[in-house]
């Protein structure tokens, strides 16, 4: 423990404060999972960031929610475990290698698999120490003990066995179908790793003639250099003006091949002429047609988007420049009649950016049908399902599942998982296991390494050492408890996640999955490079610190929803840092020498102390019922009403009361309820803001070594307070309404003022004199009369609060026309919100069906709202007699 006497520096400076904590905390192994069996496990596995550079704003948005929940499950008496890792990023990763090595003027292809991948992993190194590095920054509370990559040895055990046993499964096949191409980096990808974006096309119109010579067949393609693959015209069969052209042949026009026109009912007669070309090796959907009708496949393009030896002429030229080329040759014969300006959708790869090509290749797929089908069946089980938050996303994930397609597992890489099947040199027999074979000098292992998706799809089990079912920590902390992730990858990774862990474990993979958006700027526009609107959440650290902005991203949207990064909102949290720095060394200035053992609620108590004592339960509670359902900008709200307007604007300074009085028992009543109300706010605010917590809290009489393994605040029912808390609200009101009459009058707080308070009854008249020290002091009064049946003085500003009126004489001040128009605009108010209120009342819908103490509330706000309207009412017709 640090020195509990010394006193806070008077400035708060984020960058001292956080300093070196981190590795206090780690050195202590306070973040380490402890396998204490009296303690529930709790499990978060981080989303493992891609090992090819900075982690961006998402990241952080992402890991400090993870931390929160740990953080606070760690306070709460749970074994939490927080697992950290990175992923390999096979085509992210090999793409940036490769361009470090192209500015050294070599290839991988110069350097070898072997001495490439050793490049790869040099990368891997740098790049995680730095990762690593930002995580300290980010004060993220690790397990680092257990940190996994997805390329480490147990991970490489798990994807062995995952493939080897889907396999046996029939689950896993090889063949040839048409997949996304990436022509730039030379490989293939799965559907979700194509964006497609609206681009302004065209249709080319061609007329393809008949070898009898009877005429032509009109088509139109959008991809007119795929073309020297058609083996085919294909039309509906039910399709009148065709019926006599089915079976017939067409001349391929340039390049001179004899097709036949077949009838296949996927044809939309509707649609342009009603006659299209197949490619069978270019189209999947022609792909489909050409295996019903048994068409040649002519693969007509190179794997890095050239023209191959079949496309004749055009062989070696780049798919866009033989279009352009073919285009005006087909025009020169008068096949190409008509262009026409198109918008369609065009497929781009998430990595390269490059124009993705559909394209024949030999790739392994998963049969994902069966597999979707037991993820969709888990849903059914309300106990056992993955519950998504908001529930809104399950839809999303649900309808992706009900439209499954088999996913294309290989690439055509070196920086990943070597999938595990060899080719017999001779037979060309398929071997497929975890070991490779016996006679090793027969055989060819496959080149290809598997989607980066297929590993990370295993994280939550694979980190916790999985396939060793009888592993410690894979037995007591699967199932995880909470994933935290943004939308953009349900179906990336969250569905993956579910089908594999329930096909291999029998479980879910988490028992809660916590959606969020994406952080845009401060315009809504989504960040990106070519905008320039990034934010680097490391600058945003060195600025304002890192509890700043983990307080910001943590309480700035809903579940689900986007986030705007607004640099002010950075600043006002830190400024909301400060008043809390601020007030906690007011708090320790007053308690010099105070030893825990000191701090005792069994005290003597003023209005004030059992009113902060309840608001403290109040939000005791409602943090715990908002961070429950993951509403951390609720629980946020709460934690900020009650320290900045509870406890700094109104408590602290109603203790300076006793503090500075003679009664040395107040005194010391006041200062522990002072550290108690303070300890508790701390160690709330912990999991949002680890760093200024931490350094507070050592500073405070306390019992532990840090605010890490500190217990959260329980609510205690003995400290709460009701009637005293509605006393208490009731001098609030008084004390604000007349600060905000003088604000009206200019009439400084410096100036002493006569006051009269008409109290509703003897009871409300009985408690505010028995608090009359507080009235004086906070509305500085120079005559106080507080009773029952009192009558306005002549020309005075008024105020009604609930169970009293307000008067203050102030003549010579006040412009009665003035008063009378304040006083009309609060009637108008008061109007709406009885018509407001009555209408609620009024809807026997919400009568029969809201909670009763929701209803009794809005009855006693209609009588309260009727009292104050008559009293206001009363006072404006006084003012104009």
């Amino acid at each position: 423990m640090s020195e509990q006497t010394h006193n806070l520096p008077p400035k708060y400076d984020a960058q001292a404060v956080e300093k070196g904590r981190y590795q206090y905390w780690v050195d202590r192994k306070f973040f380490e999972a402890t396998n204490d069996p009296n303690k529930k496990p709790f499990t978060v596995v981080i989303p493992p960031p891609n090992v090819t550079g900075k982690l961006h704003i998402g990241h952080a948005w992402d890991t400090t929610l993870q931390d929160i929940i740990t953080r606070m499950k760690r306070m709460q008496g749970f074994d939490a475990l927080y697992l950290p890792g990175m992923d390999h990023a096979g085509i992210a990763t090999q793409a940036k290698v490769e361009a470090k090595l192209r500015e050294e003027g070599i290839s991988r292809y110069d350097l070898g698999r072997e001495k490439f991948l050793e490049k790869a992993w040099e990368w891997k190194d740098d790049y995680a120490t730095f990762i690593r590095a930002q995580w300290e920054k980010l004060g993220l509370g690790l397990d680092y003990s257990r940190e996994r990559f997805t390329l480490d040895e147990g991970l490489s055990e798990a994807v062995k066995e995952v493939f080897v046993k889907l396999y046996q499964e029939g689950l896993i096949y090889r063949g040839e179908y048409i997949i996304n191409w990436d022509p730039a980096t030379k490989t293939a990808l799965s559907d979700i790793e194509v964006i497609h974006e609206e681009v302004t096309g065209h249709f080319y119109h061609m007329k393809y003639p008949l070898k009898d010579g009877s005429g032509d067949i009109e088509i139109a393609t959008t991809r007119p250099e795929t073309m020297l693959g058609d083996t085919a015209v294909a039309v509906h069969p039910k399709d009148e003006r065709y019926q006599h052209m089915i079976g017939k042949t067409v001349i391929l026009p340039i390049v001179g091949r004899e097709i036949e026109i077949v009838a296949d009912d996927y044809v939309d007669q509707s649609f342009g002429s009603g006659a299209v070309k197949i490619t069978p090796a270019h189209d999947p959907n022609d792909f489909e047609i050409g295996n019903r009708h048994n068409l040649e496949r002519v693969l007509v393009m190179n794997e890095d988007g050239t023209m191959n030896e079949k496309a004749g002429k055009y062989e070696g030229m780049d798919r866009f420049a033989c279009r352009k080329q073919l285009v005006k040759d087909l025009q020169d014969e008068g096949i190409l009649f008509k262009i026409e300006e198109h918008v369609h959708s065009v497929g781009h790869s998430e990595r390269s950016g490059a124009v993705v090509e559909p394209y024949l290749s030999t790739q392994w797929f998963v049969n994902m049908q069966p597999l979707a089908d037991e993820a969709v069946k888990l849903q059914k089980d309300k106990k056992e399902k993955v519950n998504f938050v908001p529930e809104r996303f399950e839809g999303n994930y649900l309808r992706w599942m009900d439209n499954i397609r088999d996913w294309c597992i290989s690439r055509q890489l070196w920086w990943g998982h070597r999938i595990p099947a060899w080719y017999h040199k001779d037979t060309g027999e398929i071997y497929v296991g975890k070991e490779a074979p016996a006679d090793l000098e027969n055989w060819q292992q496959d080149t290809d390494v598997l989607d980066t998706w297929f590993s990370s799809a295993l994280w939550p089990f694979s980190t916790l050492n999985w396939p060793d079912l009888d592993d410690q920590d894979f037995e007591r902390y699967f199932p995880t408890n909470a994933l935290v992730t943004g939308y953009d990858i349900i179906f990336f990774w969250v569905a993956r996640m579910i089908f594999q862990s329930k096909h291999f474990t029998k479980q879910r993979p988490f028992d809660d999955v916590l959606i969020h958006g994406l952080v845009r700027d401060a315009e809504g526009r989504k960040m990106s490079k070519s905008l320039g609107n990034g934010v680097d959440p490391m600058d945003v650290i060195d600025k304002y610190g890192a509890d700043a902005l983990r307080y910001f991203l943590a309480t700035g949207s809903t579940p689900g929803q986007d986030l705007r990064f607004q640099w002010e909102k950075v600043e006002s949290t830190w400024n909301f840092i400060n008043k809390i720095w601020n007030a906690s060394r007011f708090v320790l200035m007053n308690i010099e020498g105070m030893e825990f053992k000191d701090i005792s609620l069994s005290v003597e108590k003023n209005v004030a102390d059992h009113w902060i004592l309840t608001r403290l339960n109040e939000t005791i509670e409602q943090v715990n019922r908002h961070t429950n359902r993951y509403d951390f900008g609720e629980a946020g709200r709460h934690l900020y009403n009650f320290i900045w307007d509870d406890f700094c604007d109104w408590y602290i300074e109603m203790a300076k009361i006793p503090l500075y009085g003679e009664d040395e028992k107040a005194k010391q009543a006041t200062q522990s309820i002072l550290v108690h109300v303070l300890d508790s706010i701390l160690r709330m605010l912990h999991p949002f803001m680890p760093f200024v917590t931490e350094e507070i809290w050592q500073h405070l009489p306390h019992q532990g070594e840090s605010i890490t393994q500190a217990d959260w605040p329980a609510i205690n029912m003995a400290y709460s307070n009701e009637q005293a808390a509605t006393e208490m609200n009731r001098l609030v009101a008084i004390i604000r309404a007349v600060r905000n009459i003088r604000a009206e009058v200019d009439t400084p707080m410096s100036k002493p003022i006569v006051l009269t308070v008409n109290a509703s009854d003897r009871k409300v008249a009985e408690q505010l004199l028995a608090n009359r020290h507080y009235i004086e002091r906070f509305c500085h009064t120079s005559e106080l009369t507080i009773a029952t049946d009192l009558t306005a003085p002549e020309k005075s500003m008024s105020a009604v609060v609930t169970g009293a009126e307000l008067y203050l004489p102030l003549a010579g001040l006040i412009d009665v026309d003035k008063e009378i128009a304040r006083l009309e605009a609060e009637l108008l108010k008061l109007n709406k919100e009885v018509e407001r209120v009555q209408k609620k009342l009024s809807n026997a819908g919400f009568v029969n069906k809201a909670p009763e103490h929701v209803v009794a509330e809005e009855k006693q706000k209609q009588t309260d709202y009727l009292d104050k309207r008559d009293k206001v009412a009363a006072r404006i017709e006084e003012l104009k007699q």
